[in-house]
């Protein structure tokens, strides 16, 4: 006679698929923060800032993204507690902020956002001896186009005849990819914490170390500029990082990364069509290889 428990088979199955409901509903999390990362661009390169110095200008932004995105967060952190890895985390947070953004005054949007996706090859490289993370061969062939992609990108940026100041945006990009690929390690590691709580804690923390700089010399944003100013900070940061989190809970970081590149394929569309800035042809065929990369990893199933 029955007691009317499941069978086992059937009580498999039910966990396998609510298994891999899991995953996707975590890869779609991802895939939403990429989305919402992607408009990074229109922001940063918007004409209302064009007033501010391009030298100091990535600083200047990356304080008010970091306070706007903080304030909105911090009310709705759950679980607030220390955790070791959190000085880590928040550092290559702040890091990866202020080089990006000041690589994206220097360079191009395409140049600042593809150089800062070395983030996998540091992911590949830091997570299983670091994190002990298992290495999954399958991401070797993405990872061989996107080396190809960055190289062709490098190799012809400086080649070109580039400025002084464009030069140095492709390494504070390159310093971006390996800060984005600690971020993405430390939040895999801290997956059992709450996620606004650590995407919160970053934000204010990386508002808190830069405030210094930034009030004392940087201009004063006119009500205009705030406004966008709050959407950078709300919409561009602190919604996409709480879904990336969320995602990173089931998902490894390899993966989560490798996901994260729809972002640098959308983000210098978005220039082109608001602000009219297109990026040379290496810049495309060069995110042409890594996307090409990314599709072979994910353009199957399993």
């Amino acid at each position: 006679m029955s007691d009317g428990s499941p069978a086992p088979s059937a009580a498999h199955d039910a966990a396998a698929t609510g298994h891999r409901g899991d995953l996707w509903a975590a890869r779609a999390c991802v895939v939403a923060a990429a989305l919402l990362w992607s408009t990074s661009g229109l922001f940063a390169k918007a004409r209302i800032f064009d007033d501010w110095d391009p030298a100091t200008r990535g600083l200047y932004l990356a304080f008010w993204r970091a306070a706007f995105a903080a304030g909105v967060l911090l009310p709705a952190a759950r679980r607030v507690r220390w955790h070791v890895l959190l000085p880590v985390m928040i550092a290559a947070f702040t890091a990866m902020n202020v080089l990006y953004l000041s690589a994206m005054a220097r360079t191009t949007a395409a140049n600042a956002i593809w150089l800062q996706c070395t983030a996998p090859f540091w992911v590949l490289v830091l997570g299983p001896w670091v994190w002990r993370e298992p290495f999954d061969r399958r991401n070797l062939l993405p990872l061989a186009f996107g080396a190809a992609g960055i190289g062709l990108i490098l190799a012809c940026e400086l080649q070109s005849g580039t400025s002084g100041a464009s030069r140095q945006g492709l390494w504070f990009a390159l310093g971006a990819g390996v800060a984005y690929a600690v971020v993405v390690l430390s939040l895999r590691a801290l997956r059992g914490e709450h996620p606004v709580w650590l995407v919160a804690l970053n934000h204010l923390a990386a508002a808190l170390a830069l405030a210094p700089f930034v009030l004392r010399d940087g201009p004063w944003p006119s009500p205009a500029q705030l406004g966008v100013l709050a959407a950078f900070g709300v919409l561009q940061m602190g919604v996409p990082y709480v879904l990336f989190a969320r995602g990173l809970q089931h998902l490894p970081s390899q993966e989560a990364t490798l996901i994260a590149l729809c972002e640098p394929v959308l983000l210098p569309v978005w220039v082109w069509l608001a602000w009219g800035e297109v990026p040379a042809w290496w810049t495309l065929a060069g995110g042409a290889l890594i996307l090409a990369g990314l599709l072979l990893r994910y353009g199957r199933r399993g």
